[in-house]
């Protein structure tokens, strides 16, 4: 059986804004010369191998020493404290990419598996600002880049390797912190990168 899940997607990194990880396929210098991320995903819908997943969050926390492309990515997990164990099963392969997906094309990259926590996690907002809490470990939160048009769109970078989705909204991470895995970060300044997105997975 296959799975397949869909939401909303949130991330802040450590990375000035523009991040140049997105601009350059991964091979680029981070600007404070490792990266530090948490890409976090709400789940609306979806399941895996009859395992509703629906209504439940994840959290992949990274952190690259260097260009992503050169691997030794240290990851860890938090994964919503509503999940059972079923549910954190499925949860747990789909974000290492181990059953397939859009997380397999960067599993080649990771050297660590730090581990897995579980938070109660939540992820908020609408049109331009998005926020993230999962427990004390992150809390950050971003506003898209207004684009050029009345609709109250963002502006978007297309065609972009990431897992979350090929059109990522272009935005700053008002507040961002992370303290999780020995990963490390607080930043409030507004300079820093974010994204959002809606997403769809399957495999």
């Amino acid at each position: 059986m296959g799975w397949n899940i869909e939401g909303q997607y949130v991330e802040t990194c450590n990375c000035a804004f523009l991040c140049p990880c997105i601009t350059s396929n991964l091979s680029a210098q981070p600007t404070e010369g490792d990266c530090k991320a948490a890409i976090a995903m709400r789940i609306d819908s979806g399941e895996k191998d009859g395992v509703s997943l629906n209504g439940l969050s994840f959290v992949v926390l990274l952190h690259s020493p260097g260009p992503m492309v050169e691997g030794n990515i240290k990851v860890g997990l938090i994964i919503d404290e509503k999940a059972d164990e079923a549910q954190a099963d499925a949860i747990g392969q789909i974000a290492s990419g181990s059953v397939g997906g859009p997380m397999a094309a960067l599993a080649p990259l990771v050297g660590e598996m730090a581990g897995i926590e579980k938070r109660a996690i939540t992820i908020e907002g609408g049109g331009l600002k998005f926020s993230l809490k999962a427990g004390e470990l992150v809390n950050m939160s971003v506003e898209g880049l207004p684009g050029a048009n009345e609709d109250g769109e963002p502006i978007y970078i297309e065609h972009v390797p990431h897992p979350a989705n090929s059109r990522l909204a272009l935005a700053k991470a008002t507040n961002s912190e992370f303290h999780a895995f020995g990963i490390d970060w607080e930043d409030s300044t507004g300079m820093r990168n974010g994204h959002f997105q809606r997403f769809s997975w399957a495999a």
